[in-house]
Order: C-alpha cells, then sequence, then structure tokens
C-alpha cells in the first residue's frame, strides 16, 4: 500500500463526502467537488474518516490509492477553507483590474489584456499590482494563475512583468565589453 494512501483523510465539521459509484462528492461551506474514482481503488467511511484503498489484484492500485487520497485531501481543504494563489505586478506601468469575473492587465503591450475566470475561481486586486485568485479546486486555481503569469513571464534581466508572490527570480549580469 501507498505511504500517503495510509493516511486517513479526516473531515472537518461541516464537511460532508458522499461515496456513490464510481465517484465522491465532497460538500463544505464554500461548495462541492466531485471526483471519479479510478476502478483499482476502493473508498471506505467511517464516521468522519475517509480511507482509500487499493483493490486486490489491480495492477497500478498502489499508485493510484496514493493519489487519489492527495486528491480527496485537498477537495477536503478546498471546500472546508478554500486556495488562494498570489500574484505581483513588476514594472513600470504594469496594473491590474479585477471587473465581476474579468481579470483587466495593462501589461505594456499596446492592448489591454482581459482575462475571463471560469466558474468557481473569483479574483480580486488589492492594490494595483498585487493580483489574489481564490477558489475552492486547488488544480483550477494554480491553473488559472498560471495562464495569467503566462501574459508576461518574469524577464531574466530587470525582472519585470506577472510572478508569483513567493517567487524568486534570478536576475542576470548584463553583457560587458
Amino acid at each position: 500500500m501507498s505511504r500517503v494512501a495510509k493516511n486517513p483523510v479526516v473531515l472537518p465539521a461541516g464537511v460532508e463526502a458522499n461515496v456513490g459509484q464510481g465517484e465522491i462528492t465532497i460538500k463544505g461551506p464554500l461548495g462541492s467537488l466531485k471526483l471519479n474514482l479510478h476502478p483499482s481503488i476502493a473508498i471506505e467511511r467511517e464516521g468522519n474518516v475517509v480511507k482509500v484503498v487499493a483493490v486486490a489484484g489491480s495492477v497500478n492500485g498502489n499508485a493510484m490509492s496514493g493519489t487519489t487520497r492527495a486528491l480527496l485531501a485537498n477537495m477536503v481543504n478546498g471546500v472546508a477553507k478554500g486556495f488562494e494563489r498570489k500574484l505581483n505586478l513588476v514594472g513600470v506601468g504594469y496594473r491590474a483590474q479585477a471587473q465581476g469575473d474579468k481579470l483587466n492587465l495593462t501589461l505594456g503591450f499596446s492592448h489591454p489584456v482581459v482575462h475571463q475566470m471560469p466558474a468557481g475561481v473569483k479574483v480580486e486586486t488589492p492594490t494595483q499590482t498585487e493580483i489574489v485568485i481564490k477558489g475552492v479546486d486547488k488544480q483550477q486555481v494554480g491553473q488559472v494563475a498560471a495562464e495569467v503569469r503566462a501574459y508576461r513571464a518574469p524577464e531574466p534581466y530587470k525582472g519585470k512583468g506577472v510572478r508569483y508572490a513567493d517567487e524568486v527570480v534570478s536576475l542576470k549580469e548584463t553583457k560587458k565589453k
């Protein structure tokens, strides 16, 4: 059995799990998430504890049990607390503004960049150079943050661009004559 799958997922107060035929649904105060289960694993539920076990005789049940346990833990954390990713804009004239479910970016192009947020993801701009992306699905929040960063990734000489709040950009030295 996978080392990760040995640890059970504990459901906090206000979070409930429903195991159906080939899927599990996690509902909490911030929303609900659904996960399709691989046929080589099984879910055991005892009170507020959910365990993931590999089906005997399955070829890749060991690997899938650890993966599914990690996904379940992220789903429980997401519907209970939520996930957020912070981005910073570095550069003269670089600005961001949230308008409903759209993010307007001024990144030095000849045109403004408008990024449409998918369902379940919210965006906030506390200042003009800070972006906070929030949601219940960890993968979706990370994907949206990566898409916003991809509009103008930090360049290696001056460090200008969109970067994660905890990202360290190592700057190159310019060429000398």
